[in-house]
């Protein structure tokens, strides 16, 4: 598959007079996927969730909210089920975007971590059951397979939360899913804009953690766009994961600054040397799609019937989807597309 920064993913959930919630909205995938639903659709409204007010105050500078605007904010924190519960009063669909991310972060405030990601997931899924919201779906990252550090940790345990949601919410409840993909090129804390910055600041080499490190790329686009089609095709208990290409970090340094020297200044604590999104155990319940694999849930509740599986080629026994092994990789030549977009 061709790397596309307007890769569709397929058909897109119909939004149009609905209502939509997104928690933690301010961040860089929310204010993304607000834009393209502001965009694409007459949407009934859309509320962004987060805790910080600054963020709020700025990004209601890009988008108003007033008579007539379909946006809201609503200052809240997922670790708050009652607030998370009257921000949800009538909305159909929730994108669940919040969480603590830093991985080194994570490591020195371990119980900010679980109580933002794992409590927090949990109070999304008993919100949206108690509110009636038809549809949840849970941004997750690929350092949920296999974990290692505390933030991939807490992600899986709110993947699981997610999963078995779909156990809770009875025949005519919310049905819950999970969306899992890789770096995003140019999110905040991504080591795209650290280069930026010290190729801005004169610098007059980049620091490259390993040589060998690879990682799975995709666009802040192209997040929004697999978003918006696993919303129209979830059924409950699927962990989505798109087909993306790879990348080793010291190519992407070369595209960036090519006349730049390189410094390697080892593994950080909690980080792995590749990626993994889809691993062997997780391939026993795996389906292929031509854009996609989707990871079913072992367990479904009788009404939950993911009759999307039928669809799908049951991957090969073994099967192993890693940054390393993966069989699409971004050229310098798209990614230097991407850079100047």
């Amino acid at each position: 598959m061709s790397f596309d920064n307007q890769q569709s993913f397929g058909q897109y959930l119909n939004l149009n007079g609905k209502a939509i919630l997104v928690t933690g909205g301010t961040g860089s995938f929310g204010k993304a996927f607000i834009k393209t639903v502001l965009e694409k659709y007459k949407i009934r409204r859309c509320i962004v969730f987060s805790r910080d007010e600054l963020k709020q105050y700025e990004m209601s500078q890009e988008f108003p909210a007033g008579p007539g605007l379909p946006i809201r904010y609503f200052i809240g924190d997922v670790r708050d089920v009652e607030r998370l519960e009257l921000a949800m009063r009538d909305v159909d669909y929730v994108v669940h975007a919040a969480a603590l991310k830093h991985v080194q972060t994570a490591e020195y405030n371990p119980f900010e971590c679980v109580k933002t990601n794992i409590h927090g997931a949990e109070n999304v899924v008993m919100a949206a059951i108690r509110t009636g919201v038809k549809r949840v779906i849970a941004l997750s990252t690929d350092k949920a397979c296999n974990p290692v550090n505390l933030y991939g940790a807490t992600k899986l345990a709110a993947d699981k939360i997610f999963v078995a949601g779909n156990n809770l919410s009875g025949s005519e409840g919310p049905i819950f899913s999970v969306v899992r993909y890789g770096n995003v090129i140019g999110s905040r804390g991504s080591v795209v804009p650290l280069f930026k910055k010290l190729i801005a600041e004169g610098a007059g080499e980049l620091p490259i953690t390993d040589l060998r490190m690879t990682r799975f790329w995709i666009t802040l686009d192209q997040g929004v766009a697999f978003v918006l089609s696993c919303l129209n095709s979830m059924e409950g208990g699927e962990i989505f994961v798109p087909k993306i290409p790879s990348m080793k970090i010291i190519e992407l340094a070369k595209c960036m600054a090519s006349d730049l020297k390189h410094r390697e200044v080892g593994i950080r604590p909690g980080e792995k040397l590749h990626e993994v999104m889809i691993s062997e155990d997780d391939a026993r319940t795996t389906v292929e799609f031509n854009d996609r694999y989707a990871i079913l849930a072992p367990f479904v509740n009788n009404h939950r019937t993911n009759k999307g599986a039928i669809e799908g080629k049951p991957v090969v026994a073994g099967f192993r989807y890693a940054s390393d092994t993966n069989t699409d990789w971004l050229s310098s030549h798209e990614f230097r597309q991407i850079l100047s977009m």
